[in-house]
């Protein structure tokens, strides 16, 4: 179901709790909070549809990608980009790495591990940031 994006930033600078399968339900209402804003928006976060829990979704290519617990295992080649963000006016500049890898639960709960680059490696960190409570 598509949720309201959170504009709280007290609420948006708080630490997610892990994500259980209880949570399995977020991925849906992700998918299709992210497809209701797809012109402006390639990655949400739970927290930002109201749930500190640690799950995102992001565009991977065509695709959207659903992960639970992400936890960022490696990271190389900084640099310096301009972001912005739903849940907040305005863009910022931040750091983000060219080359990431992650290991994540699935929908299945399976344990996966993925190395994303470029464009969609920025729009994960983005993501990974919210769920440490860290805003652009």
């Amino acid at each position: 179901m598509q949720k309201a994006i959170v504009k709280d930033i007290f609420f948006l600078q708080q630490k997610s709790a892990p994500a259980t399968k209880d949570d399995l339900f977020l991925a849906q209402d992700l998918q299709d909070t992210l497809l209701a804003h797809r012109e402006s928006c390639v990655g949400l976060a739970a927290n930002m549809i109201g749930v500190q829990k640690r799950v995102i979704i992001f565009m991977y290519g065509m695709l959207s990608m659903v992960m639970f617990n992400p936890i960022l295992i490696q990271k190389s080649g900084p640099y310096q980009v301009e972001e912005g963000c739903l849940s907040l006016p305005g863009s910022r500049q931040t750091t983000r790495y060219q080359k990431i890898t992650i290991e994540y639960l699935d929908q299945n709960w399976l344990k996966k591990i993925i190395t994303l680059e470029d464009f969609s490696a920025q729009i994960c960190q983005h993501e990974l940031d919210h769920l440490e409570g860290i805003l652009i």
